[in-house]
């Protein structure tokens, strides 16, 4: 576009050079599909379900789960419909007991101002809303209409009941809580204390916190058994340490949680290499507590592929004391360095220690070398001519 224009010469243009057929091309990998997304929704889809019934024998929490749009409609419908039908029956009742006759009677009304269907639905919403609004009421000419009546506020107060604990329930839901629970982007893989750790960072945006949170952790891949048996979602657990040991943490601020690669982990064989071709690696994390204001248990997830775990880096501090408090920076939550860490296995540095040793002597080098060579540049070059010697 530039050339045709004349800005840039025809001579300085790359022109595209073309693809010889008998080299190899080399795709990318598909990359595999997240048991957990990174935002904690369960990846899993339910298909041919049989027995629907079951749904229905716990219809609470079949609406508690249902979209806010059907909740609404669901919630619009039973009122209109228990209205609907007690107007049906308080018309019936005024019908049979002629109350619907076109001249006034000598005889008492069951429902008094019953003239119509609309004015039989009228009734049917102050009796179960109990709005009462003195014009009609129940006399007691008809014992069945004040049976209709107990029948009606008691199914009015069970609909009150239901609808009004769903909307309470969708509305104060342990997942709402769950979106201020935050987990770094990215995992490392790093030294510490000598022994190669898994890291992550968890922090909690609210003030109010997490009381008696525990860290879970599960390496999902797709294993063969020796008997030829594939489990396309096999699940380990593998523990999970912080900085006061156990997996009970106080989440007051940003914590680093860590798992040591030893002999019994499973990321025991992990090398920096298979994080860019072992694609059916999937580690997820999982952080669950009683939130302090409601009581109500809430958890949060994550997980992390193999391109997702950088190894060699460590995540940088971002709790400070300012003006005799913590503060803490989350413009740096997920932001690691680069520090020395050796390329192989866990299993390769528990046979070989030498490896962990000329790492240490390297970097302790490291630092004096740079330091000697800037003074070196510093240090002013003195030279004697021969005329200052006469």
């Amino acid at each position: 576009m530039l050339s045709r224009k004349g800005i840039i010469p025809e001579e300085y243009v790359l022109t595209r050079l073309a693809e010889d057929p008998t080299e190899p091309r080399y795709r990318t990998r598909e990359r595999r599909a997240r048991f957990v997304s990174k935002k904690g929704n369960c990846n899993v889809a339910h298909k041919n379900i049989r027995e629907q019934g079951r749904f229905l024998q716990d219809v609470f929490t079949t609406l508690v789960d249902l979209k806010w749009p059907h909740t609404l409609l669901i919630f619009t419908m039973s009122f209109l419909c228990s209205w609907l039908l007690f107007a049906m029956v308080w018309w019936l009742i005024a019908f049979a007991h002629g109350d619907l006759a076109s001249g006034e009677g000598t005889n008492v009304p069951c429902i008094t101002s019953i003239h119509s269907f609309s004015s039989a639905f009228l009734f049917s919403i102050e009796v179960q809303v109990t709005i009462g609004f003195g014009g009609r009421m129940v006399t007691e000419e008809c014992p069945l209409a004040i049976l209709i009546l107990i029948v009606q506020n008691i199914v009015g107060l069970m609909i009150n009941a239901i609808m009004l604990g769903c909307i309470f329930m969708k509305t104060a839901q342990a997942h709402r809580r769950a979106e201020t629970l935050i987990f770094s982007k990215h995992a490392v893989i790093t030294l510490r204390h000598g022994r190669l750790c898994f890291m992550l960072r968890v922090g909690d945006l609210r003030k109010s916190m997490i009381i008696s949170a525990t860290i879970h952790m599960q390496v999902v891949r797709k294993t063969t058994s020796p008997e030829g048996e594939v489990v396309p979602l096999h699940q380990v657990d593998i523990p999970m340490e912080n900085g006061v040991g156990g997996n009970s943490i106080f989440l007051v601020a940003p914590l680093i949680i860590y798992h040591v690669i030893d002999s019994n982990s499973p990321l025991y064989d992990l090398a920096p290499s298979d994080l860019h071709h072992h694609q059916d690696l999937e580690i997820i994390v999982i952080l669950e507590g009683v939130v302090e204001t409601t009581g109500i248990t809430t958890q949060a997830r994550t997980s992390y592929l193999a391109d997702e775990i950088l190894w060699g880096q460590r995540f940088v501090p971002i709790v400070a004391e300012e003006d005799g408090r913590y503060s803490v920076d989350y413009s740096k939550f997920g932001n690691t360095v680069k520090v020395p860490t050796p390329l192989c296995t866990a299993r390769q540095l528990d046979e070989d220690r030498s490896l962990l040793d000329a790492l240490t002597l390297a970097s302790s080098r490291g630092p004096l070398r740079k330091r000697s060579v800037a003074v070196a540049k510093a240090k002013p070059k003195f030279s004697i001519s021969p005329d200052s010697l006469s």
